[in-house]
């Protein structure tokens, strides 16, 4: 398959969270979305720019290893995500938070939203932290759902808060649901 530098790749892959529709170009891996769908493919590729193909499963080019670097984490296996990343969909202030949270806040653990508002030199800027959260492109990968209340609360989630209550007891931060 010849993969041009305005080819989009996509695909839908079963997580630990359900399904989850995974994009990337040349640049990297450039879209995780949960509930993961086909329709969201034409709007994103539209504004990339780009030209869309699913491969068959198992044949990715780009997809190959987030692919399986997705599996392995969700299997319990992998602890860091080191991936090519485009970042085209996010910039400014979000993009700096969304470093910061992907350089810093490791497997299980945890931050705060007005922490990670400090760590970018934005002290009181909590709730900007949690519009950067809800603006993720990448979550899972870019761990968004360590990002927790500065009391404790679990505080929201693009994915809904069972999945973050998933993710958190998949890193060991939670226990395990009971039902």
């Amino acid at each position: 398959m010849n993969l041009g530098e305005r080819h989009l790749e996509w695909t839908v892959v079963d997580s630990g969270v359900g399904p989850l529709f995974l994009a990337a170009t040349p640049a990297g891996l450039v879209r995780v979305e949960f509930h993961g769908e086909e329709r969201r493919t034409a709007p994103l590729a539209a504004r990339l720019g780009a030209e869309p193909v699913r491969p068959p499963a198992g044949e990715e080019v780009l997809l190959a290893e987030p692919v399986r670097q997705l599996a392995a984490y969700f299997a319990g296996e992998l602890r860091r995500f080191e991936l090519a990343l485009d970042w085209r969909l996010s910039a400014g202030f979000n993009r700096r938070v969304l470093g910061e949270l992907e350089r810093s806040v490791p497997y299980g653990s945890v931050v705060g939203y007005g922490e990670l508002a400090a760590r970018v030199g934005q002290p009181g800027a909590a709730q900007a932290v949690g519009a950067a959260m809800g603006s993720n492109p990448l979550p899972v990968v870019v761990p968004c759902h360590r990002v927790l209340e500065n009391d404790g609360g679990i505080g929201g989630f693009g994915g809904g808060l069972e999945a973050k209550r998933t993710l958190l007891a998949l890193e060991g931060v939670l226990p395990e649901p009971l039902f």
